[in-house]
């Protein structure tokens, strides 16, 4: 309806029997209509509620390993963690080492590279093999 000053929208939306909505209130000048606020508010949470379906929640799934672990669990671990990238969530690798494990981190590192050569095709390192305490951890996601 155009520029028109306040009194006048509000003299419109009582004659329609209906509410003046600011549905840009930042935009010079206010962009304002003329609906019923109740349905005007009903058809927002539904838009929201549609955007909020269409939303892809990315988990973290983790997989946990040890330093002696051998070639047959490697290849089960990968393969549960090629499901859990297929999905499209995030991978949380994580080597935990336990008494004098400790000494031998660098054991540890090989078992991450070769577990993540395993899934290489599908899988890109969101964030480098790093010790963290007792643990050495890694993220794997899925490859654009």
């Amino acid at each position: 309806m155009g520029v028109m000053p306040i009194k006048e929208a509000m003299r419109m939306a009582k004659e329609a029997d209906l509410d003046l909505v600011k549905i840009a209130p930042n935009a010079k000048p206010p962009v304002c209509k003329i609906v019923d606020y109740g349905k005007f508010r009903y058809d927002q949470m539904r838009r929201e509620k549609e955007a909020k379906k269409k939303q892809k929640v990315t988990e973290v799934k983790e997989i946990r390993l040890s330093p002696n672990i051998d070639d047959n669990d490697l290849n089960t671990k990968a393969n549960q963690a090629r499901k859990f990238i297929a999905k499209g969530d995030k991978v949380k690798v994580s080597l935990r080492f336990r008494g004098r494990e400790m000494a031998h981190t660098n054991v540890g590192k090989q078992i991450l590279d070769a577990f993540y050569e395993k899934l290489a095709e599908v899988a890109v390192v969101d964030k480098p093999a790093k010790l963290e305490g007792r643990s050495m951890v890694m993220f794997l996601t899925e490859k654009k």
